[in-house]
């Protein structure tokens, strides 16, 4: 089993910059892929970013690219979201994943993000 905890979420207004943790402990931390989504009210969740084992590989959602920065240190195992400039359609619950297959299937209890205008 592998538990994931987010932390680092708040109130930020619009511009502003936050950055989200997501510390992993149980299962071994190693040769996975990471991920961030978010989940605003009333919506579904859709992914923000992920990162490849070693980090040399990035994805993000066309909303986020250019504005975020997802990393990560397999030392301390915790994966890391930058984000700045942001906007008031950021607000969302963000939540961290994992997986070491073809689909997510550990999760994190997610952080609140809101943003001000």
């Amino acid at each position: 089993q592998v538990q994931l905890v987010e932390s680092g979420g708040g109130l930020v207004q619009a511009g502003g910059s936050l950055r989200l943790s997501c510390a992993a402990s149980g299962r071994a931390f190693s040769r996975n892929e990471m991920g961030w989504f978010r989940q605003a009210p009333g919506k579904g969740r859709e992914f923000v970013a992920s990162i490849t084992w070693t980090g040399t590989s990035t994805e993000y959602s066309d909303s986020v690219k250019g504005r975020f920065t997802i990393s990560r240190d397999n030392i301390k195992n915790t994966v890391f979201l930058q984000m700045n400039s942001l906007k008031p359609d950021d607000t969302a619950v963000y939540y961290c994943a994992a997986r070491w297959g073809p689909t997510y299937n550990y999760w994190g209890q997610g952080t609140q993000v809101t943003v001000s205008s």
